[in-house]
């Protein structure tokens, strides 16, 4: 409805008196969105922290356990672990959660606090930018892993499927089902 129906008798005073109405009535709405506007960004920002915290903590406790223990995966001894590898050639870019290393493969392990299927893509695409950054590695054996604390029965049997072996925490164990593995 047109405010100047509201008042059929309406004068210059009572119309700028309306505009100036209406302009204080936008000029608050803009604060209070300008108010929101910075909560969502700290919202964002604490959210992201959390996500970061959960990523950092899951790939502290696969480095760990790797480190600790053994390095035997794959059916192979590993005697080099790595963390957070990255490198940057020609444009490209790219960075390893764990990766372990012997004379002859690498194990290029990505780690997430909870993993999902589109993950699957990501790690697979590691075989090729690794053999890309680093080419002194481009005739050895590359294995890859998928880390998660939390995985879905639907994900094991994908990685399994594109040969990525699924790499969990049941309890304080980590458990590696690496029987499906193939050689990228």
């Amino acid at each position: 409805m047109n405010p100047l129906e509201k008042h059929p008798n309406a004068t210059p005073e009572t119309v700028w008196a309306l505009m100036q109405e209406a302009a204080q009535l936008r000029k608050e709405n803009e604060e209070r969105y300008e108010r929101y506007e910075r909560r969502m960004k700290k919202m964002e920002a604490t959210m992201g922290a959390w996500t970061n915290s959960h990523g950092s903590f899951a790939e502290e406790y696969f480095f760990n356990a790797f480190e600790n223990e053994e390095k035997n995966f794959f059916g192979e001894h590993f005697n080099e672990i790595g963390k957070n590898v990255s490198n940057f050639w020609e444009g490209l870019k790219d960075e390893y959660d764990i990766v372990l290393y012997n004379d002859t493969s690498v194990a290029l392990i990505e780690v997430k606090y909870k993993a999902h299927e589109n993950d699957i893509e990501q790690v697979l695409k590691k075989a090729e930018t690794f053999r890309i950054l680093f080419p002194h590695y481009k005739d050895f054996k590359i294995y890859l892993g998928l880390a998660s604390m939390s995985f879905y029965p639907v994900l094991e049997q994908e990685c399994a499927k594109q040969g990525i072996a699924v790499i969990k925490q049941i309890g304080d164990t980590v458990i590696i089902n690496d029987a499906h593995l193939k050689v990228f």
